[in-house]
């Protein structure tokens, strides 16, 4: 299922960066993501094998009338070739790809409690400076790491936290 997602998202980026549109398909497909994810009645209309293709796509035309035709016509395909299911892992990697093509690095600063904004500013700025791509910031507070932090940077995880090394400190003393 992951790879027909990823054939599905990269097709769909394709045309949309091929028609300049790559932000606004972005948000139109989030914002059908959203609206599957939050709605259980809409997700039991679109992934029910009970009604047909025909009603799931009068229903997908009324619920995303206005939307850019890139979009609706993608919708369009899923709901024929009962992917709708999908949409979540496809919104996910045409995410990927979208940071990809802005050059944008995901970071995640966990704390175990609320840091300054300066501070994390200046943990992204580093990280800018290291790998030279522009850095998405997220600050997250987690109290279950007791103290210090843990920065996530796309698939790299740098754990400078106390719960970390109490764990190590636990191990080791379990070996000794």
């Amino acid at each position: 299922m992951e790879e027909i997602a990823h054939v599905y998202a990269r097709s769909l980026f394709e045309v949309a960066q091929e028609q300049q549109k790559l932000d606004l398909v972005r948000e139109q497909v989030g914002q059908v993501a959203d609206a599957l994810e939050d709605n259980r009645e809409m997700r039991l209309f679109f992934f029910s094998p009970y009604f047909s293709t025909e009603e799931k796509r009068d229903g997908l035309r009324r619920t995303i009338e206005g939307a850019d035709p890139v979009v609706a016509n993608t919708l369009d395909v899923l709901v024929e070739n009962h992917r709708l299911p999908l949409i979540a892992r496809i919104r996910r990697e045409y995410d990927r790809l979208w940071e990809d093509a802005n050059d944008l690095l995901p970071v995640i600063v966990t704390s175990a409690v609320a840091l300054d904004d300066a501070v994390v500013e200046r943990i992204g700025d580093e990280i800018g400076r290291q790998t030279g791509r522009r850095v998405q910031l997220t600050k997250e507070v987690d109290p279950s790491i007791v103290g210090g932090f843990v920065v996530r940077v796309g698939n790299a995880i740098l754990d400078a936290s106390i719960k970390s090394r109490l764990e190590t400190l636990r191990k080791t003393i379990a070996k000794a």
